[in-house]
């Protein structure tokens, strides 16, 4: 008894040291207005690992972003690297920077959203490293030990890293967000920007704008198929989702035939999605798409085939011509 009592005293006084030691950059991802929700998952993920948790803001006139984030709880500190480098947040031009910070700061553990912006940096950071990266983790066992989906979410793996340094992408939608009022953290500069990116600058983009909620965050989501049949169809579900305070999303199947642009594509290859309800219209439910929005709370389907696969993961199934169904239900959500 006394031994097993010294054991775990042993074990219990390792797990503390552990944790005093470790320390987490989260890289935030932002607008240079305001965060991007998944920064706030990311940084629930950072404090489960345990140790101090550091924010890196990195952009062009972003003081609105570093003020939000100086209140999010959980973050003992901001590192601040403002400079017009950092337009358009290109990769190559960001990674540099993160390893100077790594250099000055030795943390244990780096992270990210694994989101396009993520999944765009953290490999390249990785392989300066000479690590190998912990992608799109679902829940964080130890701090070494992580949990992630494979084959298109149908397996759940567990993985231990055994680098000196872990390099993970967090999938935003399996962590609660932080809150964002109560911290305190304070701000200082981050390592001055290096002049390693020679080969990428950045010229411009072209952003859609719309006034329905953001696809990743919104709390429902009306998403169609090829069922949908052409583009001026989804007119029908822009109007629903208006009145739903809804956003809209697309299969692939919808992106490849031209009917909506490739930021509105749910599914393995496209955005995660876990909003509160998820309307699947004219979708059949191939794999790809339900690796996408399968952690839904609540799964509405509406398709004509009964035997069609969207079926067996919904809570609740429609077998109707979308084209009756969806007038109906609009002039339900209207009355």
């Amino acid at each position: 008894m006394l031994a097993r009592q010294l054991i775990n005293g042993v074990r219990s006084k390792n797990l503390c040291l552990s944790q005093r030691f470790q320390s987490t950059l989260v890289i935030a991802e932002h607008d240079n207005e305001k965060l991007t929700p998944v920064t706030l998952n990311t940084v629930t993920a950072a404090n489960k690992i345990g140790g101090d948790v550091s924010l890196l803001v990195t952009g062009t006139n972003c003081a609105k972003v570093v003020e939000e984030a100086s209140k999010i709880s959980g973050v003992s500190k901001i590192l601040l690297a403002d400079n017009e480098a950092f337009k358009g947040f290109l990769p190559e031009a960001i990674t540099p920077l993160v390893l100077s910070t790594q250099k000055q700061f030795s943390f244990s553990h780096i992270l990210a959203g694994a989101t396009a912006f993520g999944k765009g940096l953290l490999p390249r950071v990785a392989a300066k490293l000479d690590v190998s990266p912990v992608s799109d983790i679902i829940e964080v066992k130890t701090a070494d030990t992580f949990v992630r989906t494979i084959y298109a979410g149908n397996a759940i793996q567990t993985v231990k890293s055994n680098d000196t340094v872990k390099v993970v992408s967090v999938r935003g939608t399996a962590f609660e967000a932080a809150d964002t009022t109560g911290g305190s953290a304070s701000t200082e500069d981050a390592p001055a920007p290096s002049d390693e990116n020679t080969l990428s600058s950045f010229v411009g983009q072209e952003l859609s704008k719309s006034d329905r909620p953001e696809l990743t965050s919104a709390k429902a989501v009306i998403s169609g198929g090829r069922g949908m049949k052409n583009g001026e169809n989804f007119k029908m579900l822009y109007d629903l989702a208006d009145k739903m305070n809804a956003a809209v999303g697309a299969s692939r199947a919808a992106v490849d035939a031209g009917f909506v642009p490739n930021d509105m594509q749910v599914g393995q290859t496209g955005k995660i999605v876990a909003p509160d309800l998820y309307v699947a219209v004219g979708i059949s439910g191939a794999i790809q798409h339900l690796a996408g929005m399968k952690d839904s709370k609540v799964i509405v389907a509406i398709n004509k085939d009964p035997e069609a696969p969207i079926f067996q993961v919904a809570d609740y199934g429609l077998v109707a011509d979308l084209f009756k169904a969806i007038p109906e239900m609009d002039a339900a959500v209207s009355s």
